[in-house]
Parts: C-alpha cells; sequence; structure tokens
C-alpha cells in the first residue's frame, strides 16, 4: 500500500510523494543519519542528503474532493 508522505528540509519547500509501505520504512530507518539516501517513490527515483532532512510527514487519510462523501 502508498503512503503518501511530505519530507521537509532546511532551506525549501516540503517534497510531496508517495512510497511503498516498506520504502517509508526504510526511509525512517535512515532518518538521523548522514550521506546520501535514496527513496523509490511511486513518481520516479529521490535522492536525498539526510543532513538537511528537518522532518517526515505521513498521511493518514487519503485526501478527498467531491459531493457526497459520507463522515
Amino acid at each position: 500500500m502508498a503512503q503518501r508522505i511530505s519530507i521537509g528540509f532546511q532551506a525549501s519547500p516540503p517534497l510531496v510523494t508517495r512510497v511503498s509501505d516498506d520504502e517509508l520504512s526504510r526511509l525512517r530507518d535512515a532518518l538521523g543519519n548522514e550521506g546520501w539516501h535514496d527513496v523509490e517513490a511511486d513518481d520516479g527515483s529521490i535522492r536525498l542528503n539526510l543532513q538537511y532532512v528537518l522532518w517526515l510527514r505521513v498521511e493518514k487519510d487519503e485526501q478527498r474532493v467531491g459531493f457526497g462523501i459520507a463522515s
């Protein structure tokens, strides 16, 4: 299942993408380390310099737009 995530950096806007559960787990394990980390996202590969990653946000529910959505 793909998870929607946002990655925050020191000097640029956040990066929003979708990753698999396994890829999210690998990213979480890498955070706090130094160097580069490759992320395989649904829309392509991302190479992160972990030194500049400040935060990671994982969306709980997929966003929906429209009428008639039951709550």
